[in-house]
């Protein structure tokens, strides 16, 4: 607990510079927004990107064994790892600090609030459900709770981050 103390620590003390994380390959389907907002959102955080748009998201999961109870839209790697979803650039950097005997990451499916699935609103800081109340239909979610999973080697999961 007190190591993943101190990485959160020093990822707030100061942005990293592109130099000195690894490289991560964004694999999409060839025209998706939310990945390019995704994608942005790893470049503004100080990782080097690159992207690669496929037809062929099935086969990239296969390849490198993402569970399918597991899979959003967007897969990446990075350093070994997978990266599955919208998973937050500090949480991947943390997983980079760490070291662990695991998988990758993952945020299934597409959670409203994760990096680029965001709408424009205040942000809320204990995970709550946020409803757009200027609509003049019904009220639609702005934001919602969802977790960051670690993949263990053995597929199994255990919760990484709350959001």
């Amino acid at each position: 607990m007190l190591k993943r103390l101190l990485v959160v620590l020093l990822l707030i003390a100061g942005p990293a510079r592109a130099g000195e994380l690894p490289t991560i390959e964004v694999y999409m389907p060839t025209v998706c927004l939310a990945c390019i907002e995704w994608a942005d959102h790893l470049r503004q955080n100080g990782f080097a990107v690159k992207v690669t748009q496929t037809d062929d998201m099935e086969a990239v999961k296969q390849r490198l064994k993402v569970p399918k109870d597991l899979e959003a839209v967007p897969t990446a790697t990075v350093a070994g790892y997978f990266i599955e979803g919208h998973v937050h650039a500090d949480q991947i950097k943390e997983l980079l600090a760490e070291k662990p005997k695991a998988r990758g990451l993952a945020v299934p499916g597409l959670p409203l609030g994760a990096p680029g699935r965001e709408f424009s609103s205040p942000t809320c800081e204990t995970a709550c459900t946020m409803l757009d109340k200027d609509s003049t239909a019904s009220p639609r979610v702005r934001r919602e709770f969802y977790e960051t999973l670690l993949v263990l080697k053995d597929g199994k999961t255990k919760i990484y981050a709350r959001h």
